[in-house]
């Protein structure tokens, strides 16, 4: 039996917490534990630091996070959103929740984000905003993108679910439009378990967005001081994290630059004992990008055909190493399909059915690298 099929499993994400959350969580909970409190706000004003943007709203999820920058932009029914396809189902829902309609555009091969040729075809009288998506922590073609916005005075969401460390230009992701969205569940770089921010630039919009996070009351304004009792005051809901994950999330923070470099050694490894394997059997390893600072949040192949990737999944898997497909495109969906989103996007497509996620987390060993490597590489192509 070769090293490649002897031991445990090798997960395919595995979070890495230890005494700093633990110590962060017992602190917080010998205080209040309702949201928007000393410590929610000490990580804000630290994101908002490290992304050099006047705010940043902790919210219970990304998908939150989507919802109030569309609705703090006055976003709803009648409008439409140019969106990938390729993402998870919250850029889409985000989209539907404030009465609006998600439009699918394709993406293209070299970054896997939203091609700006493809978004123009789809732009209409009711287009009303473009929501890229970070895949991988890689920022989609932005200049293309912002263009097109600028030229057509459109808004920009962007979502930098996967993004947070990574920068374009040396900007860093999230804070490429008018809002970023982030996201700090489970499987993320940095994590609460749930958990996601929203980052803005704009003083006027960010108050819009606490008034709406806040149950659409002026309560953040009232714990400022600046007025004597807080109301309701505008539409809103309840989007505040809990001061208990923002223990866990500053633990984090204060470890992230770990994090990166351990994800970082190993995607170092995986370039190493894969490039010349990939260019024989003709599978694409990550591109590295010009302009573009990633943050190593995905390591994946891109396999000639359907037929091989698949293969290809159910051997990794046969020797323990728990790799992974990635979205289904969800113009493809079910309730894509109900919605009426038919269009072609043959690059999402051709993706979608070709590409496999390496386990990719920093609780992984060398030990555990040097299986991944063997098993891929047994695989063929």
């Amino acid at each position: 039996m070769t090293a490649a099929r002897e031991g445990r499993p090798v997960p395919f994400h595995a979070t890495w917490f230890d005494d700093r959350e633990l110590a962060g969580v017992r602190a917080a909970l010998a205080g209040r534990v309702a949201g928007d409190g000393p410590v929610g706000r000490r990580v804000e004003e630290r994101l908002a630091a490290m992304l050099g943007v006047r705010r940043v709203l902790l919210t219970t999820s990304c998908t939150h996070a989507l919802e109030l920058a569309l609705l703090a932009l006055g976003i709803g029914p009648g409008r439409e959103v140019i969106c990938p396809s390729f993402t998870f189902v919250s850029t889409a829902n985000a989209v539907l929740r404030v009465g609006a309609r998600p439009v699918f555009a394709d993406i293209e091969e070299r970054t896997l984000g939203l091609d700006p040729t493809d978004v123009e075809s789809r732009l209409t009288a009711r287009t009303a905003a473009i929501l890229p998506v970070d895949y991988a922590g890689v920022a989609p073609d932005m200049a293309g993108l912002l263009g097109l916005a600028r030229a057509r005075r459109l808004r920009v969401v962007e979502d930098a679910a996967q993004g947070l460390g990574a920068a374009w230009r040396g900007r860093p992701l999230g804070t490429l439009g008018d809002a970023g969205c982030l996201s700090f569940h489970e499987t993320k770089n940095v994590t609460c378990g749930e958990g996601g921010a929203l980052v803005v630039d704009d003083e006027p919009l960010g108050r819009r967005a606490e008034i709406i996070r806040e149950k659409g009351t002026n309560r953040a304004a009232f714990l400022r001081g600046e007025v004597d009792k807080y109301t309701w005051v505008a539409e809103g809901s309840s989007y505040v994290l809990s001061e208990v994950l923002a223990a866990i999330l500053e633990a984090q923070l204060d470890k992230a630059a770990e994090i990166q470099a351990r994800r970082a050694a190993v995607v170092s490894r995986y370039r190493a004992g894969l490039q010349d394997w990939a260019r024989e059997h003709g599978v694409a390893l990550p591109p590295e990008l010009p302009e573009r600072e990633t943050n190593h949040h995905i390591f994946h192949l891109l396999y000639p055909d359907g037929r091989l990737r698949d293969a290809a999944l159910a051997a990794l898997r046969a020797r323990g190493v728990m790799a992974s497909f990635h979205y289904v495109p969800l113009h493809s969906s079910p309730h894509g399909r109900a919605i009426g989103a038919t269009p072609e996007l043959p690059v999402t497509e051709r993706v979608a059915s070709t590409l496999v996620r390496l386990p990719l987390h920093p609780r992984l060993s060398d030990e555990d690298v040097a299986r991944v490597i063997e098993a891929v590489r047994e695989t063929g192509a």
